[in-house]
Order: C-alpha cells, then structure tokens, then sequence
C-alpha cells in the first residue's frame, strides 16, 4: 500500500509581494495604488506588486515592483512585513501567495505609471476601506490591515514622524496622527504627551518660520538628549 505522505499532490504555486505605501496629502492618509493593465481584473486599481525574480529576496522585489510600476523610489524609506496572504482563490490565474509590505513614503512625489501599470495614482484610503474605491485581488483586505497595523505602531512607536521631513513642527506631527486615526486630537493634550514621553521628540533650539506668527517650534525624533522640557522653544528629529 502506497504511503499517502508521499503521494499526496502538492501545490503549484507563485510568491508574490505586494506594497501598502503610505503617504499624506491634505490632511487624509493616502495609499499608492496601480491601475492594471492587463488580466485579470485590467482597468481596476490595484496594490503595486509582482512576482519575485531568480535569486531576489522579498524585501528587494519589493523595493523593485514599487519603482518599475510607479517611479517610487523606497531608499531610505521605512518598510516593513505586513502579512501574508494565500487564499486559493486570491488569484484566478493560479495558486498566488502574496507577502504584503507597508511602507512610509514623506513628501511623496507624484507616481508615474511603469512596467504593466496603465496608471498610478496617490488615493485616500477612506475611500477604499468604505467602498467607494474598489480594489482588485484580496488588496480591500491588504489595505485594511496595512491601515490598521499603522494606526497600532502610533501607540508605541514614532512612525509617525516617518511620514515628515527632517524637522518638523509639534503641529504638523499632531496632523499626521490624526490623518492616520482619521479624527481630530485635542491640540494640547498631544503636545503634552509628545513633548512629556521619554524619546519622543528633541528640541533643535530653530524655529520654523512662514508658519505661523513668530514660526511655531521645530522637532526631530528619537532619543531625549539633554533637557527636553516642554518649554524649550523649538525640537528636532534624529
């Protein structure tokens, strides 16, 4: 009698890898998104993504897929694993799986559409999560708990200040926090427990000017060095 072990068919399958990119515009949060051009689901918008190359780890066709298909360029940029996803049906081509990456890109430039993409486009991610923006694939899901693992590392880390430039006000961080929560903080409660938490944020002793009366105080993220009072006029970021 054959050993069923040894018998049983295994699976054809593919590996992909799909990115989440996160960026802000205008105050809402805003996903990276391709539209398809080709089979299945062609004129659709889509995650940006593809098949891995010979000798290629995930982490390098992501950073591939993201630039030939949108022009993004992710060096410097924080990425990081998501999940992964491996439906049968996920695909109707083939068995898919698909790694899902989360990235965060600041002061994003406007994509240009390469490789099979028709078309990119930065797209605000509450039109996607309430339907309004369909989504080819299982990416509804993807980019539900891309969103969602973001919104987790704000309670513990300084993602935020990823999606800022160098130096930044506590204002325009408190903007960021809310974009990606998707309502509105009390203004000084934020600045007290940013200003308070140890790491958080460290004061530059700049002002940032053209932003206000006087310019509002700048700041860097990462480890408190020296005196780091609420009162110290101005912050940076490591």
């Amino acid at each position: 009698m054959s050993n069923p072990a040894t018998t049983r068919q295994r699976p054809a399958l593919a590996v992909t890898v799909d990115l989440a990119a996160f960026t802000v515009r205008d105050g809402d949060l805003h996903v990276l998104l391709i539209e398809r051009g080709r089979p299945p689901y062609t004129g659709q918008w889509a995650l940006p993504g593809g098949h891995l190359e010979d000798g290629e780890d995930l982490d390098t066709a992501a950073a591939r897929e993201l630039a030939e298909e949108t022009g993004v360029d992710l060096t410097g940029a924080h990425l990081e694993q998501v999940g992964a996803y491996g439906a049968p049906d996920r695909d109707p081509r083939r068995r898919v799986v698909t790694v899902c990456y989360l990235a965060v890109v600041p002061d994003a430039p406007e994509p240009a559409a390469g490789d099979d993409a028709a078309a990119a486009a930065w797209v605000p991610v509450g039109s996607i999560l309430d339907g309004r923006a369909a989504v080819a694939f299982d990416h509804h899901r993807i980019i539900g708990d891309a969103t969602e693992r973001l919104r987790a590392k704000l309670e513990h880390s300084m993602i935020a200040a990823e999606f800022c430039p160098p130096e930044f006000t506590i204002t325009e961080l408190r903007r960021i926090y809310q974009a990606i929560w998707g309502h509105t903080l009390d203004q000084r409660n934020f600045h007290r427990k940013i200003t308070g938490t140890p790491g958080a944020v460290i004061p530059t002793g700049n002002r940032t000017h053209g932003r206000g009366p006087g310019g509002r105080p700048a700041a860097q993220s990462g480890p408190v060095t020296g005196n780091s009072s609420a009162t110290a006029s101005n912050w940076r970021r490591r």
